[in-house]
C-alpha cells in the first residue's frame, strides 16, 4: 500500500483543514476515487464524522449516515480515511477537533469527497 501524501501546512480554519483533508483522502486512495462531474444518481452516500487527536491522527470514526443500499461502501469509506491519516495538526484550531466528510460513491464504487464537489 502506498504511503499517504505528506501532511499539509497548518490550516487557518476548519474549512481550509477540511479541504486539505479531502485532497489527502484522494491522494492516499489512488484508483478508489473519481473526479469530474458527480453523477446525478449516486450508488451510495455514507457520512462519517472524524474525531482527531491534536496531531491529526484519528481518535474516533462515527458513521452518521448509513446508506440503505450498497452498505459495503461504509467500510470502504472508513478504510479510505484510515489510509489517509494522519491529516495534520489540529492543535491550533478550536475544539472539538472533529469534522464530517460525505462520501459520494458512483456505480463503480469509486468515491469523491463532497468537500471537493463544486
Amino acid at each position: 500500500m502506498p504511503a499517504p501524501a505528506p501532511t499539509s501546512p497548518l490550516a487557518r480554519s476548519w474549512d481550509e483543514y477540511k479541504l486539505h483533508a479531502a485532497r489527502r483522502l484522494v491522494a492516499a486512495n489512488a484508483g478508489r476515487t473519481f473526479d469530474g462531474p458527480t453523477p446525478e444518481v449516486l450508488l451510495a452516500i455514507p457520512v462519517v464524522q472524524i474525531e482527531l487527536h491534536a496531531d491529526g491522527s484519528i481518535r474516533r470514526l462515527e458513521v452518521t449516515r448509513q446508506p440503505k443500499q450498497a452498505q459495503d461502501t461504509v467500510p470502504m469509506a472508513l478504510d479510505a480515511i484510515r489510509r489517509a491519516a494522519p491529516f495534520g495538526s489540529v492543535a491550533h484550531l478550536p475544539r472539538p477537533w472533529t469534522f464530517t466528510e460525505v462520501f459520494l460513491f458512483n456505480d463503480d464504487r469509486r468515491f469523491k469527497p463532497r468537500t471537493l464537489d463544486p
